[in-house]
């Protein structure tokens, strides 16, 4: 992996406890700077300080609170986080939904995750 790539932040925004604290032990695994959220609401909080900048966002579609169309029309909305790739994660659609850059199916493999971050990761640099 580029050293570039070791230092990505990424924020997995995924209500599930155990596929939240999977994702996140695998991408620090490989290196990533891992934040995450419960839902979009969390995101959101994490997204409003300014010293904050993630490289890629992880999103769930399926989550209480403010679901993952929610937060992507948000985020649409906000110049500082427009420009951030976000794949989603979702076993209920095989579209990729307004405002996302890819779409990963649930249930996925490690590499399946692994390659998806990678793809993603040069359109935040």
């Amino acid at each position: 992996m580029a050293s570039a790539e070791k230092h990505s932040r990424v924020l997995v925004v995924e209500d599930e406890d155990d596929i939240r604290a999977a994702i996140a032990e695998i991408l620090e695994g490989e290196g990533y700077d891992v934040t995450i959220a419960t839902n979009g609401r969390e995101a959101l909080e994490e997204l409003e300080d300014p010293r904050y900048a993630p490289s890629l966002i992880l999103l769930d579609l399926m989550m209480p609170e403010m679901n993952g169309h929610e937060f992507l029309a948000y985020r649409q909305g906000q110049a500082r986080l427009r420009d951030v790739p976000v794949m989603v994660l979702t076993a209920v659609t095989t579209d990729i939904p307004s405002g996302a850059n890819g779409l990963l199916r649930k249930p996925f493999s490690v590499e399946e995750l692994l390659d998806a971050v990678r793809q993603l990761l040069p359109m935040a640099a």
